[in-house]
């Protein structure tokens, strides 16, 4: 029991420069994602499933 409460009195969650990094990879992985879902190659892939899907 003594080692819950102290693990629970402990740091508990992130600090401002965790948070800081936290988001900064978050908008790095969505700008990523952006390009290659935005791609011709990739667009051409998603229509062909999504035609194959519809028929």
């Amino acid at each position: 029991m003594r080692k819950l409460i102290a693990r629970l009195q402990g740091d508990a969650g992130m600090n401002t420069a965790e948070y800081a990094v936290g988001t900064l990879a978050a908008v790095a992985f969505a700008g990523i994602l952006l390009k290659v879902l935005t791609s011709g190659n990739v667009q051409s892939a998603l229509t062909a499933v999504i035609d194959r899907a519809l028929k």
